[in-house]
C-alpha cells in the first residue's frame, strides 16, 4: 500500500474523515486541511495510546488572492456550528503576510503550507466535490508515518520549530528529533 493511501485509510477513520466533507462543502478557493489534526490523527494511530497528541484544531488554509477576513470568518463560525466541540483555524494565505509580522507573502496555498514548521505538519489534505481525497505533500509522507521531526528547509535553525518539537516528544515519545 503507498502512504497516500495509508494517509487516507487512518484519516477517514477519524473525525477527518467526517469534518472534511463539510470543509468542501464551504468551496473555499484552493483550499487544504493540514497541520496539527492531520499529524495528531496519524501518529496517534502509528503510536497508540502512549502518544498523547490530540487535535486541538483544523487548520485549514486557502487562497483568494481578492479576498477579505470575512471569507476566514464565515468558514470559521459555519464549521463551528457544525461541529462545536472543535476549534478550526482558517487563514487565507493570500493574507497571512500583511497581518502576521515577521511572515512573508505566499503567492498560493501550497506556498504557505510549504513553510509551515515541520515536514510532518506540511501535509495537505482535502476532498474534492466528487469525494475523491487529494493530497499535497511537499515534502513527502516518510517523516510523518516514521515519526520524524524535522524543520523544513526555512525553519532550520528557528528555535520557534526546535521548542515546539519538545513538546511534540514530551507527549508522544515514539517520535525522533531530526535537526541537520
Amino acid at each position: 500500500m503507498d502512504n497516500q493511501t495509508h494517509l487516507q485509510i487512518i484519516l477517514s477513520d477519524s473525525i477527518i474523515g467526517t469534518v472534511l466533507p463539510a470543509i468542501a462543502h464551504i468551496n473555499l478557493p484552493h483550499w487544504w486541511l493540514a497541520g496539527g489534526a492531520v499529524r495528531n490523527t496519524v501518529w496517534r494511530a502509528i503510536f497508540g495510546q502512549e502518544c498523547e497528541l490530540f487535535i486541538k484544531d483544523f487548520d485549514i488554509a486557502f487562497f483568494d488572492d481578492g479576498g477579505n477576513r470575512d471569507q476566514e470568518l464565515v468558514a470559521k463560525s459555519t464549521l463551528t456550528a457544525q461541529f462545536p466541540q472543535y476549534e478550526f483555524d482558517v487563514k487565507n494565505q493570500a493574507s497571512f503576510g500583511r497581518w502576521r509580522a515577521g511572515i512573508r507573502t505566499y503567492s498560493s496555498t501550497e506556498d504557505g503550507i510549504k513553510d509551515w514548521l515541520h515536514t510532518a505538519t506540511a501535509v495537505g489534505v482535502r476532498m474534492d466535490q466528487q469525494g475523491e481525497w487529494k493530497f499535497f505533500t511537499p515534502y513527502g509522507l516518510d517523516d510523518l508515518f516514521s515519526g520524524i521531526i524535522r524543520p523544513t528547509p526555512t525553519h532550520i535553525n528557528d528555535v520557534n520549530a526546535h521548542n515546539k518539537s519538545s513538546g511534540f516528544i514530551q507527549k508522544c515519545p515514539g517520535l525522533r528529533l531530526l535537526f541537520l
